[in-house]
């Protein structure tokens, strides 16, 4: 059963902020990229145990499973689920401090 997805503000910024840093340079790597964001998160809907489970010390944060966008190694998708939904949380480099990242 496909789970309905949520994309929260922060994940739809997060989404506009690489692509514009994207497109800077390459702007069909930017669209490139905004297609596989879209593509691997429908894919997570149908199967959302692929992602990883990801533990942090801060307990607002349990739950989260990420998942690296297709051909964006460097960018993590981080989401949490529920009986019906994929709620995507951010979208985020996987160099930068994460748990910090994420508790903004």
């Amino acid at each position: 059963m496909k789970l309905r997805i949520v994309r929260h503000r922060k994940a739809k910024r997060d989404a506009l902020q690489i692509f514009v840093a994207i497109g800077e340079d390459n702007i069909d790597a930017a669209e490139r990229f905004l297609r596989a964001l879209n593509d691997d998160i429908h894919n997570l809907a149908e199967m959302p145990g692929m992602g990883a489970r990801r533990h942090f010390s801060n307990p607002k944060l349990s739950n989260i499973r990420s998942w690296p966008v297709s051909g964006f190694l460097n960018y993590l998708i981080f989401y949490q689920l529920n009986d019906t939904e994929i709620q995507v949380i951010r979208v985020i480099h996987g160099a930068r401090d994460l748990e910090k990242a994420l508790a903004e």
